[in-house]
C-alpha cells in the first residue's frame, strides 16, 4: 500500500511526500509524491505514528459501568478496545488496580476476569489495538501482595506501577483537594470520609513499605518495566529510582519531576492535565514542565481522547517550544521506548506501520484513519 500527499511526522521533522508499507511494515518513505495510480491520497493531511498509551484507566470504566453492574466481559472488551482504537492509540498498557481503596479492594476472581478478558481477545486477534497490562499496586492494602503474587506471571503484564493515595502526600498533600475527591467519587457524608481517611492512614503505615519492598523484588526476578506514582519529593523519586524505576507517573512537583530527570527515569504526566490547563488535583502543570524540558510521556490516564488532542495543544502553546515532532513523540516514540517496544512508535523505514491520518481544523481535530500493522481498523 502506498499513502501518497501527506505531510509525515517524522521523529525530527515534518515531510511532505509518500510512503509505502509492505507485509506490515513501513518499506519506504519518500520526499516526493507517488505516480501509482493506486495510491491511497491523503489529501495534504498529517500521518502521524500510532500512539502508544502506558496508563489507561477506561477498560474497569467499560466493565463495570455503574456500582453493581457487571457488563458481559467480551461485550466490555469490544467496547473498550473501539474507544482507545478511535483515540488513535494503537498500542495500550490497560491499568489494572490491584489493592483498590475501598470495600476492600478487588477480588483475585475479579482481577483474572479483567487480564483472563485482555488476554482472550488478544489470542484470538479480536482486538483493533494492540493491548498489554499495566498493574497499578495500591502499596497500603493487606491485600496487594498476595493478588501481585498470583497476577505478575500472566502473559501480557509488562509495566507495574506503584502507589499509595493515602491522605496529606503525594497526589493529596491537600486534604481539602482528597475530602473532595473522595466524598463525590463514593457519596460519603463527613462522619463517613472521617472514617475513611482514617482507614487509609492506617493502612498507608502498616502496608505501604514491606509491599513496596516485596513487589520490587518479584519486578527485578521478572524483569517487569517499574514506575512511581505521583512523587512529590526528591525521596520519592530517588527511592524508586534505586530500586530500579525507570518511569515517574504523574509527579506532583517541579522539584519531583527535576529529581526523576536527574536519576535519568522518564517523567510521565497526564494528558487531562494538558487538555484542561492544568491538575485537578491542584498539583504541578504538564505544560510547565515541558517549558523546563523535564517532560518525557503524556498518557491519557482517565479519558482516552486526550492522548492525540494534547500533543496538538502542547506543540501549539506559546509557554513551551515544542516542534510538532517533538510533541507527538510524547505520545508515540517515548512511551514506545520507555516499556523496550522498538518496533513501532515512529514513522521509520523497517517500523511497525501503526499510522493515523489527521487533519487539524481551527477549531478541532479530525482523525480520518487509523491503520495497525497496515490494516486499516478504523
Amino acid at each position: 500500500m502506498i499513502i501518497n500527499n501527506v505531510r509525515m511526522v517524522l521523529r525530527d521533522d515534518v515531510v511532505h511526500g509518500s510512503l509505502e508499507i509492505r507485509q506490515g511494515v513501513i518499506h519506504h518513505i519518500s520526499d516526493s509524491l507517488s505516480r501509482h495510480p493506486g495510491a491511497l491520497d491523503g489529501e495534504d493531511a498529517l500521518l502521524l505514528p500510532g500512539l502508544v498509551e502506558l496508563h489507561t484507566d477506561n477498560l474497569d470504566k467499560c466493565f463495570t459501568p455503574r456500582p453493581g453492574v457487571a457488563w458481559p466481559a467480551m461485550a466490555a472488551m469490544r467496547h473498550h478496545d473501539a474507544v482507545i482504537i478511535a483515540s488513535g492509540i494503537t498500542t495500550v498498557f490497560d491499568a489494572i488496580a490491584v489493592g483498590d481503596v475501598r470495600d476492600g479492594g478487588h477480588r483475585l476472581s475479579t482481577l483474572r476476569h479483567l487480564i483472563d478478558t485482555v488476554i482472550a481477545s488478544q489470542q484470538a486477534q479480536a482486538n483493533r489495538a494492540d493491548h498489554f497490562i499495566h498493574l497499578r499496586c495500591e502499596l497500603p492494602h493487606k491485600d496487594t501482595l498476595g493478588l501481585f503474587e498470583q497476577l505478575a506471571n500472566f502473559p501480557l503484564v509488562s509495566l507495574v506501577s506503584l502507589m499509595d493515595h493515602s491522605p496529606g502526600q503525594r497526589q493529596f498533600a491537600s486534604r481539602e483537594k482528597y475530602y473532595q475527591y473522595y466524598k463525590g467519587k463514593y457519596q460519603l457524608n463527613d462522619t463517613q470520609m472521617t472514617a475513611f481517611e482514617q482507614e487509609q492512614l492506617a493502612g498507608s503505615l502498616r502496608w505501604s513499605q514491606p509491599n513496596r519492598a516485596a513487589i520490587v523484588q518479584l519486578c527485578r526476578a521478572k524483569k517487569l518495566t517499574m514506575a512511581s506514582h505521583d512523587d512529590a519529593a526528591f525521596e520519592h523519586v530517588e527511592q524508586t529510582y534505586q530500586q530500579g524505576g525507570s518511569i515517574a507517573e504523574f509527579p506532583t512537583t517541579e522539584a519531583a519531576a527535576k529529581a526523576a530527570q536527574q536519576f535519568g527515569m522518564r517523567v510521565l504526566m497526564g494528558a487531562p492535565n494538558v487538555v484542561c490547563g492544568g491538575s485537578h488535583s491542584g498539583n504541578v502543570a504538564a505544560h510547565h514542565l515541558a517549558a523546563l524540558g523535564c517532560l518525557d510521556i503524556l498518557s491519557s490516564d482517565y479519558y482516552p481522547a486526550s492522548l492525540l488532542e494534547s500533543a496538538f495543544i502542547m506543540h501549539e502553546d506559546e509557554r513551551n517550544s515544542l516542534n510538532l515532532a517533538q510533541a507527538v513523540a510524547l505520545v508515540s516514540h517515548n512511551p514506545a521506548a520507555a516499556l523496550g517496544l522498538h518496533d513501532r512508535g515512529c514513522i521509520e523505514e523497517g517500523r511497525r506501520a501503526d499510522l493515523l491520518l489527521v487533519e487539524r481544523h481551527p477549531s478541532r481535530l479530525e482523525l480520518k484513519r487509523v491503520w495497525r500493522r497496515g490494516i486499516r481498523v478504523y
